[in-house]
C-alpha cells in the first residue's frame, strides 16, 4: 500500500500560490480605496468578501489539500481576508464620517432666526376634492344628500338587490356591529355610499336628483394602492324619461370640468346588483391623451400607457332597487354612478401610494395648500 502524498506542494493549486492570493488581496485593497461612497463601498464589500468572492473561492480549495499543506495555505489565505476585511472597516468609518459632516454642513438651521410661530394650514386633498366633484353636480341642479356610516343592513345591501349570499356580505369583506349577547345587530360600517339612495328615495319627494359624498369601508390592508377606510362620490337620478344617454351626458360633462376639455369616455359592460345594464366607466388619459399607446418612447406613468383610466361605475338603476323604496317602474326611472374620490385624487395629482393619503404626513397636505 502506497504512503499518503505527504510531500504535495500546495502552490500546484493556482488559486492558492502566493501571489495570486496576494494579487487578489490588493486588487480588493484598491477597490475599497477607490469606493466614493457607501453605496459603492457596499458593492465592493459583496465583490470581494461575498460567498463568491475570489478570496472565499481560494478559501474553498484549501480542503482539497493533504493536512500537511493546509496550514500554510489556510495561513497565507486567511490573512488575506483579514487584510481585507480590515480595510473595509476602516473606509467605513471614513466614509461616515465624511457623510455625517457633509449632512451638517448641507441641513444646517440658524436656530437664532425668527420663524412663524403659526404655521399655515392646509386642507386634506380628500376634503377638498370631494367638495370639487361635488360642485360640478351642484352646478348641474343636483342635492347634496348625506347618510350615517353606521347602517343597518338592509339599506347597505337588501334594498340595493345584494343577496344574503353575496360574497361582499361576508366578514371578510365587511365589518359587521356586534349585538348584545354575541348576537348580530344587523348593522353594519356602510361598504359603499349606495345606502344613500335608498335614503334619498324613501325621504325624497320624486323626482330625485342627489349626489351622495362620504366615507366608506371595508376589510382591505393598507397598501400603497387599498385602504380599509375610503371615500366615494355617488351620484342617483330618478325620474320619468331618464335613460342611459342622459347618464353619458353628465359623465362626460364631469370629466370636462374636472380634468379638461375633449377628453372622450367610453362605458365598458359590466356587472353590479343595484343596476342593470352596468357599466365601467373609462376616461381618455389627460396626461397622453391616447399618444403612449404602442410607442415605447413616449410611456406614460399615469395610464401606464393604456391610454385610457377607470374612474368608477354605473349603470341603470335596477327596478327591484326601485320597488323596495316604493318607486312606480311604470312611470319612472333612473340611472347612479359611484366615483373613488382617492382615485381621483391620485391620478388627478400623482399621488403613487396610498400611505401617503392616509397616514397624516403634513408635509403632504401643505402641498395642496388651502384651496377651497
Amino acid at each position: 500500500m502506497s504512503a499518503p502524498n505527504n510531500s504535495y506542494d500546495p502552490v500546484e493549486v493556482a488559486a492558492l500560490r502566493p501571489e495570486e492570493v496576494a494579487r487578489m488581496r490588493d486588487h480588493a485593497l484598491e477597490a475599497i480605496a477607490n469606493a466614493r461612497n457607501l453605496a459603492q463601498l457596499k458593492e465592493v464589500r459583496l465583490a470581494h468578501t461575498g460567498d463568491r468572492s475570489p478570496l472565499a473561492l481560494a478559501n474553498r480549495e484549501i480542503g482539497a489539500l493533504p493536512p500537511s499543506a493546509r496550514a500554510d495555505a489556510g495561513k497565507r489565505v486567511g490573512a488575506a481576508r483579514t487584510e481585507v476585511a480590515e480595510a473595509l472597516q476602516q473606509r467605513q468609518e471614513e466614509l461616515e464620517a465624511e457623510r455625517d459632516a457633509r449632512v451638517l454642513v448641507e441641513e444646517s438651521v440658524d436656530v437664532t432666526l425668527p420663524w412663524g410661530r403659526r404655521p399655515q394650514g392646509a386642507r386634506h386633498p380628500i376634503t377638498t376634492i370631494t367638495e370639487r366633484i361635488t360642485d360640478v353636480f351642484v352646478a348641474m341642479g343636483f342635492e347634496v344628500a348625506e347618510g350615517p356610516e353606521v347602517e343597518a343592513e338592509w339599506y347597505n345591501f337588501d334594498a340595493l338587490n345584494i343577496r344574503p349570499d353575496h360574497p361582499s356580505r361576508t366578514m371578510q369583506d365587511s365589518f359587521y356591529i356586534a349585538g348584545g349577547s354575541e348576537q348580530a345587530s344587523g348593522m353594519v360600517l356602510r361598504t359603499h355610499t349606495s345606502p344613500g339612495q335608498i335614503r334619498s328615495l324613501l325621504q325624497r319627494e320624486l323626482p330625485v336628483y342627489v349626489v351622495v359624498p362620504g366615507k366608506t369601508f371595508r376589510s382591505d390592508e393598507l397598501d400603497a394602492t387599498h385602504t380599509p377606510v375610503f371615500h366615494q362620490v355617488e351620484g342617483l337620478v330618478v325620474d320619468e324619461g331618464i335613460t342611459m344617454a342622459h347618464l353619458r351626458g353628465a359623465i362626460d360633462a364631469f370629466v370636462t370640468e374636472m380634468f379638461g376639455a375633449d377628453l372622450r369616455t367610453r362605458f365598458r359592460p359590466s356587472y353590479f346588483p343595484f343596476t342593470e345594464p352596468s357599466a365601467e366607466v373609462d376616461m381618455q388619459c389627460f396626461v397622453c391623451r391616447g399618444a403612449s399607446v404602442g410607442d415605447p418612447t413616449a410611456a406614460c406613468r399615469t395610464c401606464s400607457s393604456e391610454g385610457w383610466i377607470e374612474i368608477g361605475g354605473c349603470g341603470v338603476v335596477n327596478p327591484r332597487v326601485l320597488v323596495a323604496c316604493g318607486v312606480d317602474t311604470d312611470r319612472y326611472s333612473g340611472w347612479a354612478f359611484g366615483l373613488g374620490v382617492e382615485r381621483t385624487l391620485m391620478f388627478a395629482h400623482g399621488v403613487e401610494d396610498m400611505h401617503d393619503i392616509v397616514e397624516g404626513d403634513v408635509r403632504f397636505t401643505q402641498a395642496f395648500g388651502m384651496e377651497i
